[in-house]
């Protein structure tokens, strides 16, 4: 094992960690690997992550995460309520659409991953719902939505799109008409919200 001259930090090992996810799979990847890859005992790794159950759930956050920064900003956005609700939807999509394309093997590692770690899965739906229901309160509140739950309508404008971007639906995003079909959906769901 060569002797690493950087800092050992989480970052790195999660780096590395997705690394050897992505070479070796979920069912075959070991924290040992993980530290081969950095040059560093396992014994290093752990004194960052515990067991490996905790790196994996870290791992899996730093995943979801990386949709969340850009659907954060979206949904703070100070601009049309109807608007923002049909960017912050093309955005999920889009992004679940790129990882799944862009990396299928990764993708499906983190399918793996997500359940065995239902607890950073839920924080991240948790997450998303509260976007939502952000945006469906400001359109109540202009008047551009009828008056409503903001909680309970974030929820439903989540199950109603589900087939754009929860995982298990991957196979169908590269459909040659999945753009309408999306935007059949966001029109339906939209149209459902408007005041009348």
């Amino acid at each position: 094992m060569a002797p690493t001259s950087e800092i050992l930090t989480a970052e790195r090992i999660l780096e590395a960690t997705e690394e050897v996810l992505r070479r070796h799979g979920p069912a075959k990847a070991t924290v040992v690997d993980v530290a081969r890859a950095l040059g560093v005992s396992h014994g290093s790794v752990y004194r960052h992550f515990r067991t490996k159950a905790l790196l994996r759930e870290a791992v899996t956050k730093r995943w979801l995460d990386r949709t969340t920064a850009t659907l954060t900003a979206l949904a703070a956005e100070d601009r049309d309520p109807e608007d923002r609700l049909r960017a912050w939807l093309a955005a999920l999509f889009e992004a679940k659409r790129r990882k799944a394309g862009d990396d299928p093997e990764l993708f499906a590692t983190y399918q793996v991953l997500t359940e065995e770690n239902g607890e950073a899965v839920g924080a991240h739906i948790a997450d998303l719902t509260g976007q939502l229901a952000h945006i469906v309160r400001a359109g109540v509140d202009a008047s551009t939505f009828a008056p409503t739950d903001p909680a309970r309508t974030a929820r439903a404008v989540f199950h109603a799109t589900a087939r754009f971007h929860d995982p298990s639906y991957a196979p169908t995003w590269r459909q040659p008409d999945i753009e309408a079909q999306f935007e059949a959906v966001v029109d339906l769901v939209v149209r459902g919200l408007r005041a009348r």
